[in-house]
């Protein structure tokens, strides 16, 4: 894990814009420390970010242990919003809760990053008072975790586009192709069709023309519930 300090900002550029948003988190909310994991394509969590080296800490600590509401919001697919964690039952997170209590953390809000059924990870907000998000906080946090999708997409697509400059020609239409075939399959509009292509093939570590190639050949389809 590699954090952004003073003296030294993380070589990837996609760690590094993710680290500068777990440092915006923490300044412009009501939190000591944030920390972001991503899956891995065996759904195993690994951490990519955090605010700095004590967020970094009490993220690991949740991978290490498997328990923790970064755990609890992935299985669930909802924010997993912990005000109090002196309010937590002891056999939820036997070992994580005591942990971070004895951190100096009263809440943590867990928020998870997805698109459909493609899911990217989880971004962590520590506090140490304990107590609610205000509803302009809730909002903002929100932001940041879709700001976090896209930084995540985003970067996918750079690495994907350095594997591979084949199909320079042939892959816009594709792709365009693809779009509008997605765009009725959900029932949503151009950009929600591209965003669930674009988050599946993150999940699924592919280039976009080779997901646009498998819509176009019926081998894959999106649902609206997805």
């Amino acid at each position: 894990m590699i954090w952004l300090s003073m003296v030294a900002e993380p070589a990837d550029p996609v760690v590094a814009r993710l680290c500068r948003l777990c440092e915006r988190a923490v300044s412009s909310l009501s939190a000591v420390g944030a920390g972001l994991s991503v899956v891995a394509q065996n759904n195993q969590f690994s951490l990519l970010a955090a605010a700095d080296p004590a967020s970094e800490r009490l993220e690991e600590l949740q991978l290490v242990l498997g328990e923790g509401p970064c755990i609890d919001a992935a299985a669930a697919r909802r924010p997993a919003l912990i005000a109090d964690l002196g309010q937590v039952e002891p056999t939820r997170w036997p070992v994580y809760a005591d942990a971070v209590r004895d951190a100096g953390i009263g809440a943590i809000f867990a928020f998870p990053l997805q698109i459909g059924a493609a899911q990217l990870g989880v971004l962590d907000l520590f506090r140490a008072e304990p107590g609610p998000l205000s509803g302009s906080e809730l909002r903002h946090a929100f932001d940041l975790a879709d700001e976090a999708v896209t930084i995540l997409l985003d970067g996918q697509e750079q690495r994907s586009a350095k594997r591979s400059s084949d199909d320079v020609m042939a892959g816009p239409v594709e792709l365009f192709q693809a779009q509008g075939m997605v765009m009725i399959q959900v029932g949503g509009t151009l950009t929600e069709a591209m965003a669930r292509i674009r988050a599946h093939a993150y999940a699924e570590d592919r280039r976009l023309i080779d997901v646009a190639r498998e819509i176009l050949g019926h081998d894959l389809r999106f649902d609206s519930d997805q």
